[in-house]
């Protein structure tokens, strides 16, 4: 792929870009990319908050491409993580690249701390894999619909296709209410996609 061919999303007006960033790591992670002959299609759509699910997950080099994606685009996301996970010098990277501390001792479960973390920010796109494993499973956590739906922001939908070497970000999502028939359409969606190990059915 000449460097002509390759080329990423644009980050959108209302998206959340990650601040002062480093130029080196930008033009290092599209010159990854751009090598190793992945492709990242879009748009990302011009959406100030949201919920953003990526799947298949079945390596942990899904992580890596993420983030790799994640630098070269610029746009920031948000995930919450253990607060133990939270010690020098692990915490200020870990922040750095967008994780929250979860605190497990508050009467807020999870998917409530995500929807108080959405309603309080201005900017924020939260991210997490539906499936919660690198595993295969039947059924997909509800978690992701439970936060979008409570927070009144869409779902946007991204995938991992190894095959092609593709990671495309999708349309968005809006929630009903009825959840079964929601979690039903984005499997559905899923379908054709193929991650490192395994699809999504």
């Amino acid at each position: 792929m000449s460097d002509n061919e390759f080329s990423v999303p644009t980050l959108p007006p209302s998206a959340p870009a990650v601040k002062n960033p480093i130029r080196f790591f930008r033009w290092l992670a599209r010159r990854i990319l751009r090598v190793t002959g992945w492709k990242v299609r879009g748009p990302l759509p011009d959406v100030s908050r949201l919920v953003m699910i990526i799947a298949p997950h079945s390596s942990n080099w899904d992580g890596f491409w993420g983030m790799v994606t994640k630098i070269a685009i610029g746009f920031e996301v948000n995930l919450l993580a253990k607060a133990q996970l939270f010690w020098w010098p692990l915490g200020p990277l870990l922040r750095r690249l967008g994780a929250r501390p979860l605190d497990r001792r508050s009467p807020q479960g999870t998917v409530e701390q995500a929807i108080d973390l959405i309603d309080r920010s201005d900017r924020l796109w939260y991210a997490l894999t539906p499936e919660g494993t690198r595993s295969a499973v039947k059924a997909w956590k509800t978690g992701f619909w439970k936060i979008a739906h409570g927070a009144k922001v869409p779902i946007l939908m991204a995938y991992f296709h190894y095959p092609e070497k593709i990671m495309n970000i999708s349309d968005l999502f809006w929630t009903t209410d009825d959840m079964d028939a929601d979690m039903a359409r984005i499997r559905e969606f899923y379908r054709p996609w193929m991650g490192k190990n395994r699809g999504t059915a």
